[in-house]
């Protein structure tokens, strides 16, 4: 058995508050973490569709799950960016105001106008 003394409850109370925190499983939320709109199809016999695009805001990460979404209506969830290119580069990330050749693996029923959101799940804080 623990034995703790305290001058103030109020420490007592945060103390036994904060264990009992610990003690929960984490809970997480999704946050959105970039939209692409695509601006071009290429066709790649050896990759797939290609999706051209343009970052309006955020961030696109390679590995990041996605979704793609046509007028308003989502399409595909849970696919992942599996390539990100920069002209000829490949890169980890493309940031806001930048243009990026995206590959979805599988998925291949994308069009121009379509947009590309990212998400990413983020432990919310307890309390």
């Amino acid at each position: 058995m623990d034995i703790r003394f305290y001058s103030v409850i109020y420490a007592a109370i945060e103390e036994i508050e904060n264990s009992l925190k610990g003690m929960l499983k984490p809970e997480f939320e999704e946050i959105q973490s970039g939209v692409a709109e695509i601006r071009e199809v290429f066709r790649s016999s050896k990759f797939g569709n290609i999706a051209g695009v343009i970052v309006r805001s955020g961030t696109i990460t390679r590995n990041a799950k996605a979704r793609v979404i046509r007028d308003g209506v989502v399409l595909a969830d849970g696919l992942a960016i599996e390539s990100l290119r920069r002209f000829k580069d490949d890169v980890t990330e493309v940031r806001t105001d930048f243009e990026a050749g995206i590959g979805l693996g599988k998925f291949n029923d994308i069009q121009v106008g379509d947009e590309i959101e990212t998400t990413e799940m983020v432990e919310k804080p307890r309390g």
